[in-house]
């Protein structure tokens, strides 16, 4: 028998419904880590069915971080414009813009990354390899692109406020909260001192 004290204790950490906490404390044997798991992929599984909508509507957001030094601009868009306005979509946004003041990445996905700096990469890795008929190289390739990838793409990256999750996960996570398909459109981070790129 789940107690209402521990469906209440795993509603305040997670914001699920009372059902849905019921149902993972549940499958869970009463362990407020395993329901939080179940919780996370049971969103997951939903926030993917709703990742093929469009995403007509949003938001653009700033986010300067203390100091001064460091600005953020970002759009993240959803389906409608009632959820754009609602506190948690906002909270989202907000989130990410700090991701992007804090993890500084390049691009927003895997996806994003240009063939020619993807390639360059590859070559870095390769020319710091000593053995390169090593039957590990595909293997330690693929792992150091991970890296590449944790570091530079804003989806890979660890979320700052809690690093046992990527900012995938986090993605995932306010789909299956807010309805609503989300997507992060696009972001620029400024600092101060940085060289500008040659537009030219």
């Amino acid at each position: 028998m789940i107690s209402a004290h521990l469906v209440k204790e795993l509603r305040e950490k997670t914001g699920a419904g009372i059902m849905e906490c019921k149902k993972a404390l549940e499958a869970s044997g009463g362990s407020i880590e395993e329901a939080e798991k179940w919780l996370r992929q049971q969103g997951m599984a939903k926030a993917k069915k709703k990742s093929e909508r469009q995403t007509p509507e949003g938001v653009i957001a700033s986010y300067i971080h203390a100091g001064d030094k460091i600005g953020v601009l970002v759009e993240v868009n959803c389906e409608t414009d009632f959820v754009a306005r609602t506190p948690a979509f906002k909270e989202f946004v907000k989130e990410i813009a700090i991701q992007i003041a804090a993890a500084n990445p390049k691009f927003i996905s895997k996806n994003d990354v240009p063939k020619a700096i993807l390639d360059s990469e590859k070559n870095k890795i390769i020319s710091t390899l000593k053995l390169e008929n090593d039957e590990n190289m595909d293997r330690i390739i693929q792992e150091k692109l991970e890296k590449f990838f944790i570091d530079n793409c804003l989806l890979e990256q660890p979320f700052v406020k809690d690093p046992s999750i990527t900012i995938n996960d986090l993605l995932y996570q306010r789909i299956a909260q807010i309805g609503e398909n989300i997507v992060i459109r696009r972001f620029v981070r400024f600092q101060v001192g940085e060289e500008l790129e040659d537009l030219s």
